[in-house]
């Protein structure tokens, strides 16, 4: 299966908790192991989950399927 990733911190203390690099790692672990491919990574830094008005996830969401 084809799959996206999206990994974003909201701040400067999550960066150092729940790193983008981190995140990215956990799904890239996740895909392997169940046989996904990824053929695009979505990153946002530093935007709040509280709104949809993130660049990277908008661009996501965007997406045809």
């Amino acid at each position: 299966m084809n799959v996206v990733i999206y990994a974003r911190v909201s701040s400067d203390s999550q960066d150092t908790d729940l790193s983008i690099w981190s995140q990215l790692t956990n799904l890239r672990e996740y895909a392997t192991r169940h046989g996904h491919d990824i053929i695009r990574e979505f990153v946002d830094e530093a935007e709040s989950g509280r709104t949809a008005c993130r660049p990277a996830f908008r661009e996501m969401i965007a997406l045809p399927i």
